[in-house]
């Protein structure tokens, strides 16, 4: 039972870092983008990163049980802490940086009903349609003319996620490796 506690426990967080080091791959490229072409790429993400998504936080849940499983295992107990600590950081980074600006680039997104409550963006009174559907491309007349602080924020977060998912798998599997 242990042993699958820890395989599914590394198994969870290399999906966290795996879906946070492909946004961070994205980012040379991504900076080129001109406006329209950016705000037209963003839409792509969704539902498949967010559906990814649902293993962010059972990562979370699968290492604070194996801490609790070794709590008495001496320096195994201190990389999966260290481990804890860096998911806590993405999770923190997710919701108070890259979760606001999400709803800056869905705004305009037509989605399902669970799409829209977990991105909290209110939806028109036509009804959801497809999620990921691009319904215009062009930036609307109300955007930020500064789209690129936006555009940065999002970016960097997801560069900044990897680096600690990454801190995280690699110190779950030294402590798992003990």
């Amino acid at each position: 039972m242990f042993l699958a506690l820890e395989v599914i426990t590394v198994f969870l967080v290399a999906i966290t870092m795996s879906l946070a080091l492909a946004h961070a791959l994205e980012f040379p490229g991504k900076m080129r983008l001109d406006a329209e072409t950016y705000m037209a790429v963003q839409t792509i993400y969704y539902p498949g990163f967010t559906l990814g998504g649902i293993g962010e936080p059972l990562a979370a849940i699968a290492t604070l049980l194996l801490l609790i499983a070794v709590r008495d295992r001496g320096v195994a107990f201190w990389w999966i802490l260290a481990a804890l600590v860096a998911l806590v950081a993405t999770h923190l980074v997710f919701w108070f940086v890259t979760q606001p600006t999400n709803k800056f680039w869905l705004r305009n997104q037509k989605m399902n009903r669970a799409g829209a409550t977990f991105f909290n963006v209110a939806q028109s009174e036509s009804g959801p349609t497809e999620v990921g559907k691009v319904h215009s491309a062009k930036l609307p007349e109300n955007v930020n003319p500064d789209w690129k602080l936006f555009r940065d924020r999002w970016e960097y977060s997801h560069v900044i996620r990897a680096a600690l998912s990454a801190m995280a798998l690699i110190a779950l599997i030294i402590a798992v490796a003990m």
